[in-house]
């Protein structure tokens, strides 16, 4: 291999143009593609900015040019030569670079390379376990950098706006108390300790609450949590938030502040203005509306109710759930009623992954006639009065929901996604914000039998609901606001309760014992004794974010080294098994590995 000596780069390979023509140049990087053209050897050159063509030609250095016949993919080079404006016809206009070429007249080889295990050069389908296993080849492809390159850009715009505004950046702990309270907890055994253990933090919600309590106003951190969870697309192990807390705030200051963060963060990241305020809906308006508390609204389809409509039909389907106390809801599929049998059978069998017993269904044919299995059970004014409710026309396609409300609602919502996601009309490049307010403080989990905070037991409900904490808690409305980017909750916020009254009474409510808070949370009690002030935050899922920002389709494409869906690591092959002295250490017994 060659060395370098006192060689020093000159430009990045994405630097180069018309301006610098005939200036003598010093170029570093990767072996993208070679290609010998008649004697005329042309390269590929990448970096982590670009890519330079360069040329080795005979006539310029002979010797040169005979070494550049070794060259392969992925061999690590440094160059030097004079910068030449390329022929006319064979500039590329998709490069930074394409109008010029570097004609070589010094080669130095300064690593080689085995074959990738796959193309770096090409749009290649490329499985997502050998991507990992080979992170550091997938992250040399362009896309995979610039995308690591717009979450730099991302971080540096939050951290200069938050500063500018009085923030300060503080760590709170990693080792810190398991509060199992949501998501599982990742778990630490301490060996000074026996039988007792550290939790990873799933979020830093306590820590910069007591930050507030302490005087120090705002507070945010670009910080790693962690959940034991299933995992989707969306979803890791470890992921990163940006948090933040505020004191002496309501809900209008701490939406005004981030609007502006978002703004910053999407003009300096892609140049991208996108225009606060945004708009804001109640988590009931939504729900009704959309079906989810994570509304795209990106376009139309909304949900439309006909209970009081079905009331009085004959199908039997609707009449029980109106008579049950539930809703009929139904959506229009504009200009979907080309859609076959088949697709139709595959809607109905998506829908019964969410809870439906099945999915009806009406075309609008000429006239304002009705194919559908059941048309027979509405009466022809019952029939207009549906097609006048969802504004039906002729090649309409409508998607019927009878049953509880949370039913109905999931179904046609995720219905409402599916059929843009087949009708190819999500575009990533567009940007829609919507603040959904007002949620309920508590719902019901029939499983456990009791109440569960929607967010977490911190967040304060609002003044006028306190009092129905201990007769009716599933009434109480909470002071949070969640904000949503195309379908995706991005962020997650509320005015916290700052009083140790009012979560004393939030956490009866939830059926936790005053031993249980104490010991689970009496930190924190306490320190609400002591002058705690009125505070609120948000956190954002910096991963989601960037995830929308760069229009893709996975955290993991927005992550260095992420985890795959089994929450393993291929490139390191983590988690691994660990000898049965570090076991015995941490005074856990290693039976189980035997």
């Amino acid at each position: 291999m060659d060395s370098l000596g006192t060689m020093r780069r000159t430009h990045h390979c994405n630097e180069l143009g018309i301006g610098h023509v005939g200036e003598k140049v010093i170029l570093m990087g990767w072996v993208l593609r070679r290609r010998d053209h008649g004697g005329v050897i042309f390269i590929d050159l990448r970096d982590r900015e670009g890519i330079t063509q360069v040329v080795f030609n005979p006539e310029i250095n002979p010797a040169v040019h005979e070494k550049a016949h070794r060259l392969r993919s992925e061999w690590v080079i440094a160059v030097s030569g004079v910068v030449d404006p390329r022929p006319g016809d064979m500039a590329n206009p998709k490069l930074a670079t394409g109008e010029i070429e570097v004609l070589i007249d010094q080669l130095f080889i300064l690593n080689t390379s085995e074959t990738p295990p796959f193309p770096l050069d090409e749009d290649k389908e490329v499985s997502d376990g050998l991507r990992l296993q080979y992170r550091y080849l997938d992250l040399r492809k362009p896309e995979m950098t610039a995308n690591l390159i717009a979450r730099h850009r991302a971080v540096q715009s939050i951290r200069g706006y938050l500063n500018a505004r009085g923030f300060l950046d503080i760590e709170t702990p990693m080792l810190t108390k398991s509060t199992p309270e949501g998501a599982r907890d990742y778990l630490v055994p301490s060996r000074v300790n026996p039988g007792r253990f550290f939790a990873l933090p799933q979020s830093p919600q306590l820590f910069k609450q007591l930050l507030m309590v302490a005087g120090l106003d705002r507070y945010y951190q670009i910080v790693k949590c962690f959940r034991d969870e299933d995992l989707r697309a969306d979803r890791q192990p470890e992921f990163t938030q940006i948090d933040m807390e505020l004191s002496f705030v309501d809900e209008e200051q701490v939406i005004e502040i981030v609007e502006g963060m978002i703004d910053a963060l999407f003009r300096e990241t892609i140049g991208r203005d996108v225009q606060p305020p945004f708009k804001r809906i109640s988590y009931d308006e939504a729900m009704s509306r959309y079906g989810t508390d994570r509304p795209d609204t990106r376009f139309a389809m909304e949900l439309v109710d006909l209970t009081e409509i079905a009331a009085g039909c004959e199908f039997k389907v609707f009449r029980s759930a109106v008579d049950g106390g539930g809703t009929v809801r139904a959506l229009n599929a504009k200009g979907c009623g080309r859609f076959t049998r088949k697709e139709l059978d595959d809607l109905t069998d998506y829908a019964l992954q969410f809870g439906a017993k099945g999915l009806a269904w009406v075309k609008i044919k000429e006239g304002g006639e009705w194919q559908s299995p059941i048309a027979k059970f509405f009466s022809a004014e019952e029939r207009q009065r549906i097609a006048a409710a969802l504004d039906a026309q002729v090649d309409d396609l409508l998607f019927f929901g009878a049953d509880k409300n949370a039913t109905v609602f999931q179904v046609l919502g995720e219905l409402r996604i599916e059929l843009v996601r087949r009708l190819d009309l999500l575009d990533a490049t567009v940007f829609r914000f919507v603040w959904v307010t007002d949620f309920p403080l508590l719902a019901y989990d029939d499983k456990e039998k009791r109440f569960q905070a929607l967010h977490h037991p911190f967040t304060a409900p609002r003044d006028e609901d306190i009092e129905k904490l201990a007769t009716d808690p599933g009434a109480v409305y909470s002071r949070a606001y969640d904000l949503v980017l195309n379908g995706t909750e991005i962020g997650g916020g509320s005015i916290r309760i700052h009083q140790r009254d009012v979560q004393m009474k939030v956490l009866q409510a939830l059926s936790i014992s005053d031993d249980e808070a104490r010991e689970k949370f009496g930190f924190l009690l306490r320190a609400l004794e002591f002058g705690a002030p009125p505070h609120g935050g948000i956190a954002f899922g910096l991963d989601r974010l960037m995830m929308l920002i760069t229009g893709g389709d996975s955290i993991r494409n927005v992550i260095a080294f992420p985890k795959t869906q089994k929450a393993t690591c291929p490139l390191t092959d983590a988690p691994d098994k660990v000898a049965r002295r570090q076991l015995t250490e941490l005074h856990i017994r290693p039976d189980w590995q035997e």
